[in-house]
């Protein structure tokens, strides 16, 4: 009898400890690595990170500075808060629409072609006005079809990838993610001296790669899914804050939301960190900022390109999302008590091993937490939309605490953000 009692509680301790994963492939059903999506996610932020954070970044400021030199950072920043809260809105919205949707090309295709149609007609759109206030109208449509984009594209993986493979794919977009922004940035800086056609180019480079993608990532008709009737009960469902089974979904996205916080009051002021902070001169700071960007970009990629495999053949993903989120707040002492370059360098190598790992492994945890897989899109649009808030209010936080309290308190503030980020993340118990 106590034998079996034994056996009772020893099969109660392993249930306890199985995640419950909402996914809708389960891993016998997929033995092998899809490679051609693993292919695709690579290659989908080109498909819009590339083209429109590109041409926010680098094509529309110097078309600014050519129409309206005198308002041009003015307008710079109002840009930026248009995208913010369009991005705000339309990636939770198209997330949902999305989870809804039933066609003969399935859910989430319809809105990456629609949505990249749009952003290329809009890019081309601009580059034929002459209106500062014209190019942030259009900017509205621009930011609202690249998030129906973004919050369809990273949805297919819940919905065609099982749990033992979320890692390694997860990896291969968090992989694309770090070399797109940096790549796209070098290839828009070309086009400095004839900005209409740069514009011209990022429109056509956008629709290409989303035909490239779509092919690769091969999503078939969904017609044979039960449609959703919009009453009330599926209304609140697919268009509400998710309620039930939801703990640790909660506990991820906060915990990512102060992670993006405290690294975000950091990189926000970069550039004074190194001027006002250390005290260097515009030249000095120039070469330290291109010597932090390189540590950022290279160890960054390395520990990206690893720690998803890692992670799908430990079968862990809580563990190495909070050990990263850790290292940047440890990273963050360094700069804190010693205001020389070093100390941004030795910032540099720890935080990019922490967004390394984070990005690799994040969407792996994001995808491992979800309530439901049915609202996958919806879901994920929210987690989304935690990461442009965190980012919108660390800008602001971190010019009140300079203002205010000067920059080292920049430092200490980013400690306890990573600190309470981790433990949130820690604190997650569905996954390991």
């Amino acid at each position: 009898m106590a034998e079996s009692q034994n056996l009772d509680n020893s099969e109660r301790r392993n249930l306890k400890i199985q995640p419950k994963i909402n996914a809708k492939i389960k891993d016998e059903q997929q033995p092998k690595l899809p490679k051609a999506f693993a292919i695709a996610m690579f290659m989908s932020p080109a498909v819009w990170i590339g083209p429109v954070a590109s041409t926010r970044s680098t094509l529309i400021p110097q078309l600014f500075s050519q129409i309206d030199s005198a308002h041009k950072v003015w307008a710079v920043g109002i840009l930026a808060m248009v995208s913010s809260l369009t991005a705000a809105i339309t990636n939770l919205l198209f997330g949902a629409l999305s989870d809804v949707t039933r066609t003969r090309l399935g859910k989430r295709k319809p809105y990456i072609i629609m949505g990249t149609i749009v952003t290329a007609i809009s890019l081309i759109a601009i580059a034929n006005v002459k209106s500062v206030v014209v190019i942030i109208g259009i900017w509205v449509i621009t930011a609202g079809a690249e998030n129906a984009v973004a919050a369809t594209i990273y949805a297919q993986i819940s919905d065609r990838i099982a749990p033992r493979w979320r890692g390694t794919i997860s990896t291969f977009y968090g992989v694309g993610g770090t070399i797109v922004p940096q790549l796209f940035a070098i290839l828009a800086a070309q086009f400095l001296g004839d900005v209409r056609f740069g514009l011209y180019v990022m429109a056509a480079i956008a629709v290409v790669l989303m035909i490239v993608h779509i092919l690769l990532a091969q999503e078939k008709s969904n017609l044979d899914e039960p449609k959703v009737t919009m009453n009330k009960q599926n209304a609140i469902e697919h268009f509400s804050l998710p309620t039930k089974g939801a703990r640790d979904y909660y506990l991820a996205l906060f915990g990512k939301f102060f992670m993006v916080l405290g690294h975000t009051i950091i990189t926000t002021y970069l550039l004074y960190i190194f001027t006002d902070y250390m005290s260097m001169n515009d030249k000095s700071a120039g070469a330290a900022i291109s010597v932090f960007s390189s540590i950022m970009l290279f160890i960054g990629l390395i520990f990206a390109l690893v720690s998803g495999i890692l992670a799908d053949k430990l079968k862990r993903v809580k563990l190495p999302v909070s050990i990263a989120t850790y290292l940047l707040g440890i990273a963050a002492l360094f700069p804190l008590f010693d205001a020389n370059p070093w100390t941004m360098y030795v910032y540099g190598v720890l935080a990019a091993m922490g967004t390394g790992i984070y990005n690799s492994v994040d969407g792996a945890l994001n995808l491992d937490v979800l309530p439901s897989a049915e609202t996958a899109g919806k879901d994920l649009g929210l987690i989304n939309l935690g990461v442009t808030g965190a980012q919108m209010l660390g800008a602001l936080i971190a010019s009140i605490i300079v203002t205010e309290l000067g920059y080292q308190s920049i430092f200490i503030f980013s400690v306890v953000m990573e600190v309470v980020g981790g433990f949130l993340i820690s604190a997650i118990r569905s996954v390991k």
